[in-house]
């Protein structure tokens, strides 16, 4: 498989035209309808920009680093003109009066966005089945989940509808569908990319990040998207480094941290197993493998749940019937218009933790959970600060087990949010981490090796990567 630089460079020597790639692309997305991977198709759009593109190449003008690349999105990522619907009846007809900061950002280094992907409703879930517009499914078997929340990115690429895509990582919400699906899945550190036009969950977890088929190619796509945006407060101005060319200098003798709380009880065999001969094969190409431990891994979950449902609750709160969104048709006051309306636009999932993050906000509660869990949340930091301090980055599982099958943890919301387990302290902490496809017997389910970095430190993260991506494809 070429990888997107090859692609550029093929359309840029005139041995493929975008108009070719699009159509192709459109063409694979209709033959795979039944895996319910988009939301909305941009056909003409799409073409439009192809055509533009290719006439900029025969008149010999500059392009930019995405030339010839198709791009899908998360339909919690604003586009202008189109509709935005987060997976959920409540915005079903909301259209955006803007671009999000990445997306003018893919149109200004000449990306070709092709459409918009399904994922849980408002990005609360781990399997895609909370969507209001029907679950996606695996490509690899459509009787399994894709992951979530951003399942419909991950599909997009594991499929061959898109050459990348962009989803947004709460708790694990790229990672853990990249892991499901066989593709490579970054988490961004906090900051590090714009939240400008991404619909928030919980504010001071949400990161947006690329879905790829190769480390290579998400640190191409890092490097376009990323960098301080004076529309999002909480975007860093720290200057974005050129990640393609980390990735081809030599990385030196890493220091791979091992947490052992990550390898516990509930881990599958199959990834136990693999993981340690990942650490064995690191080791034979002169890395040094560090045991190392974090004790409040076991309290990540609950930490995390207290404050993203909390953020949640307050964030969802503007979605009331009256400025945007749905609006309850047969409604006799202001009270009972809002009830309705919310009622009827919001599915089960985020109605449970919209009332979970109210409870644990109100008054006499908020310093016995929320307070508490902040607090929690900060020890967690000075945890991973204190690792990072002794290793460069951290090897460890995305998921404790493969894809699982449609339905079978729906009813058991505890259960899918467990899900995250491996996944939720990068988020808490704010620092980097990224899914690694791990080299799996033909014919078995894909699982993701994750390394995690310390914020701001994705140059690392991707030496790491890629060493672990020649060693599995070798």
């Amino acid at each position: 498989m070429k990888s997107a630089s090859q692609i550029r460079e093929a359309f840029l020597s005139g041995e493929v035209s975008c108009s070719e790639r699009v159509d192709k692309f459109l063409q694979t997305i209709e033959e795979n309808s039944a895996l319910n991977a988009f939301l909305a198709v941009y056909e003409q759009e799409a073409k439009a920009t192809a055509a533009e593109l290719d006439k900029r190449r025969d008149n010999g003008e500059s392009l930019g680093e995405l030339a010839g690349l198709v791009i899908a999105l998360k339909d919690n990522i604003c586009v202008e003109g189109m509709r935005t619907s987060c997976g959920s009846r409540i915005l079903d007809n909301f259209v955006s009066p803007y671009d999000a900061t990445v997306v003018r950002r893919i149109r200004e280094a000449d990306g070709i966005i092709i459409g918009k992907t399904n994922q849980d409703e408002f990005a609360m879930g781990s399997s895609t089945e909370n969507s209001a517009f029907d679950p996606a499914k695996n490509p690899l078997d459509p009787s399994l989940v894709p992951g979530g929340s951003s399942g419909g990115s991950a599909v997009a690429v594991a499929a061959g509808m898109a050459d990348m895509a962009l989803g947004s990582d709460t708790g694990g919400s790229i990672r853990q569908p990249a892991s499901f699906c066989g593709v490579v899945g970054l988490k961004p550190s906090y900051g590090r990319v714009s939240r400008y036009g991404l619909v928030a969950y919980a504010s001071s977890l949400d990161q947006i990040g690329p879905f790829a088929n190769s480390v290579t190619d998400s640190a191409l796509l890092l490097k376009v998207i990323a960098g301080e945006d004076p529309q999002d407060a909480t975007c860093s101005e720290i200057s974005v480094p050129d990640y393609q060319s980390v990735l081809e200098a030599d990385p030196g003798k890493l220091r791979i941290g091992v947490p052992a709380e990550f390898y516990a009880d509930g881990l599958d065999a199959e990834i136990r197993d693999g993981l340690k001969q990942v650490q064995q094969d690191l080791s034979s190409a002169g890395a040094e493998i560090v045991d190392i431990t974090l004790p409040l891994t076991d309290k990540a979950i609950a930490a995390y749940y207290i404050i993203a449902t909390a953020e949640a609750s307050s964030n969802l709160s503007r979605y009331d019937g009256v400025r945007y969104g749905h609006r309850a048709e047969e409604a006799v006051g202001l009270q009972e218009m809002y009830e309705k309306s919310r009622s009827e636009g919001f599915g089960m999932e985020v109605k449970r933790r919209i009332m979970l993050g109210t409870y644990v906000l109100s008054s006499g509660y908020y310093d016995a959970y929320y307070r508490k869990a902040q607090q929690v949340r900060r020890l967690i930091r000075d945890e991973y600060l204190n690792a990072f301090a002794d290793v460069d980055v951290l090897l460890t599982p995305v998921t404790p087990t493969t894809a699982f099958k449609l339905g079978e943890k729906v009813s058991d919301p505890l259960e899918m949010y467990l899900q995250d387990i491996y996944t939720v302290t990068a988020n808490l902490a704010g620092i980097s981490a990224i899914s690694v496809p791990a080299n799996v017997t033909p014919g078995k389910m894909p699982w993701g090796i994750q390394l995690l970095a310390n914020a701001f430190q994705e140059e690392q993260l991707f030496q790491a990567a890629g060493l672990i991506e020649q060693l599995q494809t070798a």
